[in-house]
């Protein structure tokens, strides 16, 4: 059955909607890049840039990771409208690759904030360093 607004009007306003949303992820991206920039500068003018790089690369990594889910998103919506079983399989690709990217980016956050604490502990008033 035919959509009642006609495949193409269909079509132009899903590629609409997927230019939206990968500018979304993009300025997501942008955004997070240019805030770890100048907080890494700010650190590194005050000298303390090896103390403050793990919570700068903690909120590095959270922006990342927002962007590749709208970039996938993106993606996703690119095949909505009567994809064709190559594009099924290039956003089969996708989605493992930017998954995988994801899944990592994820475990590197969990080891940022785990080696956080451990400083945080080590520094904590009462505590004695090893």
């Amino acid at each position: 059955m035919q959509h009642p607004w006609g495949q193409a009007a269909l079509a132009n306003l899903v590629d609409l909607l997927v230019t939206l949303v990968e500018a979304a992820g993009a300025v997501v991206i942008f955004l997070g890049a240019s805030v770890a920039f100048v907080q890494f500068v700010g650190a590194a003018i005050r000298g303390r840039h090896t103390v403050d790089f793990v919570p700068i690369r903690l909120g590095l990594g959270r922006f990342l990771t927002l962007g590749l889910e709208f970039q996938l998103a993106g993606d996703i919506l690119r095949t909505a409208v009567a994809p064709t079983l190559r594009e099924i399989a290039e956003l089969a690709a996708i989605a493992t690759i930017r998954t995988a990217l994801n899944y990592f980016l994820n475990k590197e956050i969990q080891e940022a904030r785990a080696e956080l604490s451990g400083v945080a502990d080590l520094t904590a008033p009462g505590r004695a360093a090893p």
